[in-house]
């Protein structure tokens, strides 16, 4: 996956069309685009497929089964063109381990806490266990929240220099791009705040804007 605007949009949608229009409308400005259960559902496999040959595609499926089960949903995600996929950890070593085996070098993201409140009731209890499954399956990287940057900083301090850290929440959950990054993340995960935009390609760039400024 490319390191560029360090952007990747959430593609949340369920409608074929404005997932095509938002992704080509963005597609030179963010690094990847996450599809989400909501598109695949609607549209098939098929629209990981169509994606993809614009797109470095992340299919956040967040995977959380047996790990016989787990490498048949990554062999299906990775044969229709996903070059990465979002994991749980909670289900144990042998199950994360299966992703990554089954994933054959493709990109696999472990969840350590998610970004809404109710995040906090359970895996932010845990969050420092599953990046330490995170490191010894080999992932490429983590899934932190956006939403609560001391928490990311945390969470980031505890993994390796050469695995990466995927932080979603940014915009309508509340999270801001800048403390994201400033917090140690390499991605920000960015959806509603981008495809519900009245124009999803000025949103992005806004958010590369603020970025620059920044800096």
């Amino acid at each position: 996956m490319k390191k560029e605007s360090g952007i990747i949009l959430a593609l949340d949608v369920t409608d074929k069309e404005k997932a095509l229009e938002v992704s080509k409308a963005v597609g030179d400005i963010v690094d990847a685009v996450k599809v989400n259960y909501p598109l695949a559902l609607s549209c098939g496999l098929e629209i990981v497929t169509e994606l993809s040959k614009s797109a470095h595609i992340i299919c956040d499926f967040k995977v959380a089964d047996i790990p016989n089960t787990n490498r048949l949903i990554v062999e299906q995600a990775f044969k229709a063109g996903a070059g990465g996929i979002i994991v749980h950890g909670f289900v144990g070593h042998d199950s994360v381990e299966s992703c990554v085996e089954h994933a054959k070098g493709g990109d696999v993201f472990v969840v350590t806490e998610m970004s809404h409140p109710g995040g906090q009731e359970f895996t932010a209890k845990v969050a420092e266990d599953l990046v330490q499954v995170a490191i010894d399956a080999k992932a490429t990287g983590v899934i932190a929240p956006a939403t609560r940057p001391e928490r990311l900083k945390l969470i980031r301090e505890r993994l390796p220099d050469n695995m990466v850290v995927l932080s979603p929440g940014v915009g309508a959950q509340g999270g801001k791009i800048t403390d994201v990054f400033d917090a140690g993340a390499d991605y920000a995960i960015i959806g509603r705040a981008i495809y519900d935009a009245e124009d999803p390609r000025k949103a992005a760039e806004s958010f590369v804007e603020e970025l620059k400024a920044s800096k």
